[in-house]
């Protein structure tokens, strides 16, 4: 079986929504294999289902300076920003069928798939030869951060209809982080947040291309699946 992979360089976040919807709606009729959308996105905060106003810290005015977007959207999760050098991954994958990790399932459950999105980061690191895991009873991937603390490198916020899944995943890779400090990223103010730039040994040498292709390789191998890399969906 195989995972289209469509890689869209820089694209505008309410653009990428409607692709999003589309692919879903495909994926519900079966016109489409399971599909991994790659990009990155202008400055844009987006408030998940459960975010809280109280964790967006900049005013109207300062977000018009900075060029950012406000969204409300409905995936999972809290308050979070995207921008230039961060690499964004929306999976519109059908649960059904992928194996499920328990007995007590035939299926993929939501709580499993998102364990999996974190086990794919968490490889990527390593391929970078940044120690990377998990925090228990918090969503993302984790590192032990330059001042010794464990800071995030990726979050994670799905929705999911029908059984397939949008929205995803956004690692932090040679993205600026000073647009954290506009918000309480992910509704958690004790951890900060870092990048893979950060973490590595050389970040000059490191290229959003490599973590592209780190991404979708290790797609293949958690989910156990050939990737496709495809130019366009003929939508």
């Amino acid at each position: 079986m195989l995972i289209n992979v469509l890689y869209r360089g820089l694209v505008d976040y309410e653009a990428a929504l409607q692709l999003q919807r589309a692919l879903v709606e495909l994926r519900k009729q079966g016109r489409i294999a399971d599909t991994l959308i790659l990009l990155e996105h202008p400055p844009v905060i987006t408030l998940g289902r459960s975010a809280k106003k109280s964790n967006l810290l900049a005013s109207p005015e300062i977000l018009a300076q900075r060029g950012v977007q406000l969204i409300e959207c409905d995936r999972g999760g809290d308050i979070t920003f995207h921008g230039p050098g961060q690499l964004v991954g929306y999976p519109i994958f059908d649960l059904r069928g992928l194996t499920a990790r328990s007995e007590r399932r035939k299926t993929l459950g939501a709580v499993d798939f998102v364990r999996l999105l974190e086990e794919v980061l968490i490889r990527t690191c390593a391929d970078f030869a940044v120690p990377a895991g998990r925090i228990p009873g918090l969503t993302g991937v984790w590192v032990e951060g330059s001042r010794g603390e464990q800071a995030k490198i990726a979050a994670i916020g799905l929705h999911i209809s029908r059984s397939v899944t949008s929205h995803g995943f956004a690692m932090n890779v040679i993205n600026d982080l000073d647009y954290f400090n506009l918000i309480v990223p992910c509704g958690i103010a004790s951890r900060p947040v870092t990048s893979l730039a950060r973490e590595v040994r050389d970040p000059q040498s490191l290229k959003m291309e490599q973590v592209v292709h780190a991404v979708a390789r290790n797609f293949g191998r958690v989910f156990v699946r050939q990737m496709l890399w495809i130019e366009d969906l003929k939508l």
